[in-house]
């Protein structure tokens, strides 16, 4: 098959991106594929050959490296060549309408939020994972956690607040702490605080401008973090988190060594099995397709408290989805395979 691999884009996860992009590559061209990575937004503006000649470009390993710091987005918009106010790049679109079928190995809010899916539903262009709109709902915690509240998964109190510096301080005088802050609309942690003071509530929400002043205010619960996959209809084992400094944030996540991740978690299986209902209701609610991970935190009696859920998680060299597969014997080249073979049947829908 043809598959254009599409990663990077104009999002604060881009590294992320291009590091889960650089690791599909590769698999599916051992596989046998004819597989282009494809930077989203700065396309082929360096490229003169022609199209088709670009599926077999060589792949650099410099992207599996994700950096400890989050990249500059104005420095990489004014890098672009091709001034346009399109996040698509020059022949992004012609390349992928060559495709068999375009492996989305985007990150956050370009790309996993629903507005690529729908341009590719539109052009009639065959991608991986979730659909547009339960895309756009996954993306969007406050509207994630409304969906799912009536429903026989626990989630922490949360208020969804839209604010600018001359709300800080009301805000940090009624919000009750301990509290996490977290933006409405991002992942692999970016923006994420846990606020055990009123100063670090102030401070928290003093960054949280950064990311728009639209965040979603948490109850902090106290316990393990575990995260469940889930391919196709299907729970995958479930993975524990433990930093070994502070909370799991996105340097955390990323730089090898900086959390201990077990899997199976070491947990009672009476604990993975809710664990795996709660996982599935919450795809399940929200429409989902081919494949998504779910996360949790497990206070000490065993419930799972619904976080968030990623519809286009991490395929890094860290990344959880990949661990928890082999745990049941699905090796990283069968696992992009699988995807693939799931989002052609959710595409034929």
């Amino acid at each position: 098959m043809k598959i254009v691999v599409l990663a990077g884009g104009l999002s604060p996860e881009r590294n992320v991106s291009l590091s889960s992009g650089t690791m599909i590559t590769e698999a599916l061209r051992t596989l046998g594929h004819r597989a282009a990575l494809v930077d989203m937004y700065f396309g082929l503006e360096d490229y003169t050959g022609p199209l088709e000649g670009f599926f077999d470009q060589p792949v650099s390993d410099a992207g599996k490296k994700v950096d400890r710091a989050e990249p500059d987005l104005e420095a990489i918009a004014a890098a672009r060549k091709w001034q346009s106010p399109s996040l698509f790049g020059r022949d992004v679109i012609p390349l992928c309408q060559m495709a068999d079928i375009v492996f989305l190995a985007l990150h956050g809010a370009c790309g996993e939020d629903g507005r690529v899916q729908a341009a590719f539903d539109v052009l009639g262009i065959p991608y991986t994972g979730a659909g547009s709109l339960p895309s756009g709902i996954a993306m969007d915690k406050d509207l994630t956690k409304r969906l799912i509240a009536g429903l026989d998964v626990p989630t922490p109190k949360w208020v969804r607040t839209d604010y600018t510096e001359k709300d800080v301080d009301r805000l940090t005088s009624t919000t009750p702490v301990p509290c996490v802050i977290k933006p409405v609309d991002s992942g692999s942690s970016i923006g994420v605080a846990i606020a055990h003071t009123k100063k670090e509530l102030h401070a928290a929400l003093i960054e949280g401008l950064k990311f728009g002043g639209r965040c979603v205010l948490e109850q902090y619960v106290s316990g393990r973090e575990i995260q469940v996959g889930i391919l196709g209809d299907t729970a995958l084992p479930s993975i524990e988190i433990i930093p070994k400094e502070g909370f799991y944030d996105y340097a955390n996540k990323y730089q090898p060594g900086a959390a201990e991740e077990i899997c199976p978690a070491p947990i009672p299986a009476q604990w993975e099995k809710r664990l795996g209902q709660a996982a599935l209701t919450v795809y399940h609610a929200l429409g989902l397709e081919v494949y998504s991970r779910a996360d949790f935190i497990v206070d000490e009696a065993g419930t799972p408290w619904f976080l968030e859920i990623n519809t286009l998680p991490g395929m890094t060299p860290t990344s959880l989805v990949p661990q928890e597969a082999a745990a049941v014997g699905i090796g990283y080249g069968e696992l992009c395979q699988k995807i693939i073979d799931l989002s052609l049947q959710a595409r034929k829908k």
